[in-house]
């Protein structure tokens, strides 16, 4: 079994060796997170986990942490093909730690809108640069034996009504945008596949005909369709190409094989799906005598640690940095983000690490001889946190942690865990006891640091209890709004109430939970978070205290950013403004300061009103677990900032020419605006935003020169000789943009069609050269075609930062 040919005719071979219902039962989920094992054909379960930016693996529990990755704006913004195979490697490697076969991976959907709530989990706002990183990455993952899953197959590029909402897409645009990173990641391989709840053209994506044309027909894919969760509305889903429901058991099972027996689904539409789930099996070891292939060795946090410096953006910088740490005496260390950093988006991408370092740990371990002072400035928090797990006593083993038990309808506990975090989420697993209990209760005894009054309380779409010292403190049932799993289970609302605390007096907290109150059903589907609230401290003081803190420093680093509110799945925000008071903050700061750097800790674009009154800004995005000690590399020069804008960042939300994501009265959504989204659109609007699509600076300079452009068949080469003129070693990316003055057709004013990034010492000189398609000269009209003519290259470091243009005919 050593080639396709021989692949296929085992596997043909073993579907007809198996009944029809043993068929059925295969293509849906036998739980959560896996598939059923057939013994009798040497076919074991097959592992499935979320993992755009880290891999969970099947339990979400603080007792099997995992390696948390940057988010995906982050590796998108190094426009590096080579890093993305490495986080994809970087992926594997978790995943087969973890006993997965089956990454859930990567998000390749559009930034089509910067409202888009899961925008930090997806690439770019171009459909070239997506397609290309989600190259990189599916090999990545592949090569090491672990099968990819890009997705949301397709059109679902924000997250409101996501499971009904019909998305009205014309063709072409369909095809050369949305479609476009899809047909990248075939390309690359990609043994499956997810398709999307929402509808394309009135037609759910798990019974839409494009599983078929043009994914197997025009790109004759032999992979599998995983749905999303929960996706598959119908059994005729199966008649389609959706190959795999998931979670199981689900809407097919014994209604499934009813239709076949009926007549409704055709038996040889079950035998393809069967064929291509046993393929894919074999493809990751897990059947008969297939191996996994070995997994290159990996240091996880060191490569953390650089793919964060690598994708972050130095927006501005007027020579404060990189600073000199041999010449700094005192640095003060301002936002609530600095020292609870985010170092990943909300949802289902969220992993649990080991540890994270935050921006004020890693400048202190950095400056071990300067004075670093912190000053919270700002309020960023919302709702309820966890409590500090350092200062919780399990009652029962006298250790660190809680006890958490699921408590039956007669009292008794049929399960009790020990468990070390307040903030614990079961999504599959503990069937046996989380169907038959009827309540959650968790257990700790809390020894307070600090004298004050707090608000203690929950969040939770379950009706809760707080009992403190055996007393009633509060009972509550938070009121979601809407009904979308991944707000509900990872973002849902608190109900809170104030108690006084003593520094070093233990206090007993008992939270019970009602398991049979949830608003949204998915059984077995558990997120609950008990601890404080944000104190209600007067903003203005807050403020004043971090601008004295600035006055008296060297320097004034602040960090501000999102928090779990802003960014996750489930739902899209409402605004681009930084939540809280900081924008105030960073005002204040800066006076107090000229010497003030701006770290921003988000996942995608937010407003800057202050961008022109601060001496550089530093974009580091949701940076994974060593998100500090690479903000502390790159702001002492350890690390350059090797990132390039992939998204355009707005100076004001109004100038934003596609903002709208909330579907009409008829549920849907339309994408009126056809191939001009992203930096397409502002090109087209005439529009300056604030910082534009392929922006970023660095620690040297760059000269490019020498630029020509050479036909080979049907491809472009384009060459160009790049210079680091600078006194250190740096990074530079060389981005091409194609035009077609005088088109018949309607086109991008600008679009990209390729892009290297280039690496050179003080003084060094390199000549690059980048590959160029034909297909990215081509439009779609009832197929592919090529205008001929004159196009022009236009040769740079950003969408509107050029030096050069040439012409090609075609």
């Amino acid at each position: 079994m050593t080639d396709t040919a021989d692949r296929t005719t085992t596997v043909a071979e073993l579907v007809a060796a198996l009944d029809l219902e043993t068929k059925v039962r295969l293509i849906t989920g036998e739980d959560f997170w896996t598939t059923i094992e057939v013994p009798e054909i040497g076919l074991r379960k097959l592992t499935l986990s979320d993992g755009p930016s880290g891999v969970r693996g099947p339990v979400w529990d603080e007792r099997s942490p995992s390696l948390n990755l940057p988010s995906a704006t982050a590796l998108a913004s190094a426009w590096d093909t080579d890093l993305a195979y490495d986080y994809g490697a970087a992926a594997a490697a978790e995943a087969r730690r973890k006993g997965v076969d089956w990454v859930l991976g990567p998000t390749i959907n559009l930034h089509r809108s910067p409202l888009g709530g899961r925008h930090f989990e997806c690439f770019s706002e171009d459909p070239m640069l997506t397609g290309d990183l989600a190259h990189g990455y599916v090999r990545g993952l592949q090569d090491n034996g672990v099968a990819a899953t890009p997705k949301h197959y397709v059109a679902n590029d924000f997250e409101t009504d996501r499971f009904t909402v019909d998305v009205v897409v014309d063709e072409r645009t369909l095809r050369e945008v949305y479609l476009h990173p899809f047909e990248r990641a075939v390309e690359a391989g990609t043994w499956s596949i997810m398709s999307a709840y929402n509808s394309v053209g009135g037609t759910t994506m798990t019974e839409n005909d494009l599983l078929r044309e043009p994914l197997r027909t025009e790109w004759g894919w032999d992979g599998v369709v995983v749905s999303d969760w929960t996706a598959v509305r119908s059994t005729a889903a199966a008649n389609a190409e959706q190959d795999l429901e998931m979670p199981g058991p689900g809407v097919w099972g014994d209604a499934l094989l009813a239709a076949v027996r009926s007549g409704e689904v055709d038996e040889a539409a079950i035998d393809r799906h069967v064929a291509r789930l046993l393929l894919l099996a074999q493809r990751v070891g897990a059947l008969g005598d297939a191996e996994p292939k070995p997994v290159a060795p990996i240091n996880g946090l060191a490569f953390v640690r650089s793919a964060a410096a690598e994708g972050s953006v130095l927006l501005a910088n007027d020579g404060i940095l990189p600073l000199n740490a041999s010449a700094l005496r005192s640095v003060a260390v301002i936002g609530h983000n600095a020292d609870e950093a985010r170092t990943q988006g909300g949802g289902s991408a969220t992993v649990v690490p080991a540890s994270v370092v935050n921006p004020l740990s890693g400048l202190r371990e950095a400056l071990p001889g300067v004075e670093v002072t912190y000053s919270v400035g700002a309020i960023v928090q919302e709702g309820v946190g966890p409590l500090d797990p350092e200062l919780l006593t399990n009652p029962r083993t006298g250790g660190r942690g809680l006890t958490a038990s699921f408590v039956a309808a007669d009292g008794i506990a049929a399960f009790t865990e020990d468990r070390f975090a307040t903030s614990l989420t079961w999504f599959g697993g503990g069937e046996e006891y989380i169907g038959t209990a009827e309540k959650l209760v968790l257990e700790t005894v809390y020894t307070p640091a600090t004298t004050e009054e707090r608000e203690l309380g929950f969040a939770t779409s379950l009706r809760g209890r707080v009992f403190v010292d055996g007393e009633l403190l509060f009972e509550d049932q938070p009121v979601v709004t809407g009904s979308d799993l991944g707000a509900a289970l990872l973002a849902p609302p608190s109900g809170t109430r104030p108690v006084a605390f003593t520094a070093g007096t233990p206090v007993a907290i008992r939270v019970e939970f009602d398991l049979k109150t949830s608003t949204f059903g998915v059984p077995g589907a558990i997120g609950v978070t008990f601890g404080t609230a944000p104190r209600a401290l007067d903003p203005q003081v807050l403020i004043e205290d971090a601008a004295r803190a600035a006055a008296a420093a060297d320097v004034a680093v602040v960090v501000v950013g999102t928090n779990s509110r802003v960014e996750s799945e489930g739902y899209d925000r409402d605004d681009l403004d930084l939540p809280g008071h900081q924008d105030a903050l960073v005002r204040a700061v800066a006076a107090a300061n000229p010497r003030t750097v701006v770290v921003v800790n988000s996942g995608s674009p937010v407003l800057l009103p202050w961008r022109d009154d601060v001496a550089a800004i530093l974009l580091g995005y949701f940076g994974g677990q060593e998100y500090g000690n690479a903000i502390a590399d790159m702001l002492l020069g350890a690390a350059e900032p090797g990132g390039r804008l992939p998204t355009t960042w707005p100076v004001d939300i109004e100038d934003v020419p596609v903002l709208d994501c909330t579907p009409d009265e008829e549920g849907r959504v339309s994408y009126a605006e056809g191939i001009h989204i992203g930096y397409r659109a502002w090109l087209k609007a005439g529009t300056q935003p604030a910082y534009p699509f392929g922006h970023g600076l660095g620690y040297t300079h760059w000269r490019l020169a020498n630029a020509a452009a050479q036909r080979a068949e049907d491809d472009v080469t384009v060459s160009v000789r790049v210079t680091n003129t600078g006194d250190r070693a740096g990074k530079q990316v060389v981005q091409v943009y194609a035009s077609r003055p005088g088109s018949a057709v309607d086109r991008p004013v600008r679009w990209l069609v390729g892009f290297a990034p280039v690496r050179a010492g003080a003084g060094e000189a390199t000549e690059v050269q980048i590959r160029i398609p034909r297909r990215r000269f081509e439009h779609f009209d009832g197929g592919w075609q090529l205008e001929p003519g004159r196009f022009l290259l236009h040769v740079g470091t950003s969408v509107v930062d050029t030096v050069a243009e040439l012409e090609v005919v075609l």
